[in-house]
């Protein structure tokens, strides 16, 4: 037996929450990071994988479906992490629960949990908290009492099969500034190659996803965008990612 913390998390705050969880479940739990490419893997039947991914427009990001079908479940469980910034999170499990149960895995639970926003920052700043991680290793005691009992019926999520929310993708996308040295690691982490090694103070528009990933990890602090823009945006979205949004789980 085996267990895998399987995550698409470019900022990070989706691996927060699937840290905690694999923490309070049993065992040792292998890392499988999507933001990677990652060759085919077969799993086994006794096996539990712990699989997380944010929620972009209530909607699984298309880079994560198409690297998590390369795995072929064979009956092994899991358990749908699905991480939100603090505004909904729609169609992002049944989606996930979809592209699960397609290649082969048997879905246990599910937890919906918040994380700071990847883009505006001031919304639910420093989520996953402390009550949140309490919150979320008795969610995954509770788990693990159903993975020791063996009892796995239908898995019911909120949210639709089948056909989701329409999701065109964000109008946000961070180009390099002034203070841009081109030392290409934006370039190398970037999860769906769209900065180009040899200009990587640029930013292909159609292939970047809005992940954040490459503002996170500049040394230079010099991917960014507008500033006005930004506070156009922010000002719109507030009534829409303000307050205290829960975490839910699903057994």
């Amino acid at each position: 037996m085996s267990n895998y913390n399987i995550y698409f998390s470019p900022t990070g705050g989706t691996k927060k929450v699937a840290d905690i969880l694999v923490k309070n479940l049993g065992g040792e739990y292998q890392e499988l990071d999507l933001c990677r490419e990652i060759d085919l893997i077969a799993m086994e039947p006794q096996d539990v994988c712990v699989i997380s991914v944010p929620s972009y427009g209530g909607r699984v990001p298309a880079i994560a479906i198409s690297r998590l079908k390369k795995i072929s479940g064979n009956g092994a469980k899991a358990i749908l992490n699905c991480v939100y910034g603090n505004r909904e999170w729609e169609d992002t499990l049944t989606e996930l629960q979809d592209t699960l149960e397609e290649v082969g895995f048997v879905c246990v639970a599910a937890v919906a949990a918040v994380a700071e926003h990847s883009i505006f920052r001031q919304f639910a700043t420093g989520r996953p908290d402390a009550d949140d991680a309490a919150q979320l290793a008795d969610f995954a005691k509770q788990i693990q009492q159903k993975l020791d009992d063996n009892q796995f019926g239908t898995l019911v999520l909120a949210g639709n099969h089948g056909t989701y929310k329409e999701f065109g993708g964000a109008a946000f996308k961070p180009e390099g500034n002034e203070s841009c040295i081109g030392c290409g690691l934006c370039a190398k982490e970037c999860p769906v190659s769209a900065i180009c090694f040899d200009d990587p103070y640029r930013t292909d528009k159609d292939r970047c996803i809005s992940c954040m990933r490459c503002v996170g990890i500049c040394p230079q602090h010099a991917r960014d965008f507008d500033p006005g823009f930004m506070k156009t945006m922010s000002e719109k979205m507030e009534a829409r990612l303000s307050g205290h949004k829960e975490n839910y789980l699903f057994l």
